[in-house]
């Protein structure tokens, strides 16, 4: 994949694993925070991913003491509004390119997740934290309410709940994330890497090509009333049915093997 060799980047770093990605932001000084450049090279980075047909999932992480800070403040002082319509365009870039990439993608959050960073997490399709993680949406405690990451948010969370954290900013720990389905998993912080490797190990099993399918299908179908959601989703689910990687799988459950998957 191109710009996506070790040591490639300023601001991540990018390793592959067989089937599995691993995008680690390595601001750690800074604790992850995003600048415009760490969020060009995220997004560059994803995209590249997205057109990589020998990555099957992929893993956001932190280095250092946490997973994402949030927004570069030091960027955001004294700028004019182009600048800061700008930098939140970058910002939605990015979460559109996690969201629209074929593979699935699983935060692995430890330490802090707030406001950019607490969007990050929301963002990806699966979150396993550790049990020291915490997340929030702190942007109303300095005068900047997290409007962009309330989007991420409230598609994860409840309303009254995503309302709750956007206008006091306090941190939600761990088990109260898992409880409120803001995250899949909380394992304590030594069983991280082996929870996550887990759990995708076995989203790596299935057919990419199908996994692909399914994401796409699966957000396009949550923003659709029920009858069109049902429509569209039995359109999918036909055309599907022809993949002979479908055929293949099931033949394979009837015969009680393990597929062999084709990517067609």
């Amino acid at each position: 994949m191109i710009g996506a060799e070790k040591g490639a980047y300023e601001h991540i770093l990018y390793e592959k694993n067989g089937s599995v990605a691993r995008v680690t932001m390595n601001c750690p000084k800074k604790r992850n925070a995003l600048s415009l450049g760490h969020m060009r090279e995220l997004t560059s980075c994803f995209k590249g991913i997205g057109e990589d047909k020998g990555v099957s999932v992929v893993v956001l992480a932190g280095e250092g003491p946490g997973f994402c800070a949030g927004h570069d403040l030091s960027e955001m002082i004294g700028q004019d509004p182009d600048f800061y319509r700008h930098t939140f365009d970058v910002c939605c870039e990015l979460m559109d390119a996690i969201r629209s990439i074929p593979q699935p993608v699983i935060a692995r959050v430890h330490g802090i997740a707030t406001a950019a960073g607490c969007q990050l997490a929301a963002t990806c399709d699966l979150v396993v934290a550790s049990s020291e993680a915490s997340f929030a949406t702190p942007g109303v405690k300095i005068g900047l309410f997290c409007s962009t990451p309330m989007v991420a948010l409230s598609r994860a969370v409840g309303q009254k709940k995503s309302m709750e954290m956007l206008l006091t900013g306090d941190f939600v720990p761990a088990d109260e994330a898992l409880r409120i389905g803001l995250v899949n998993k909380v394992v304590p912080q030594d069983e991280l890497d082996d929870a996550v490797r887990t759990l995708a190990g076995k989203i790596s099993e299935a057919s990419p090509l199908v996994v692909g399918v399914g994401k796409e299908a699966f957000y396009k179908q949550s923003e659709m009333p029920t009858e069109q959601a049902y429509a569209y989703t039995k359109e999918v689910m036909s055309f599907n049915a022809t993949f002979a990687d479908a055929q293949e799988g099931m033949c394979a459950f009837l015969e009680k093997r393990k597929p062999e998957w084709q990517g067609r």
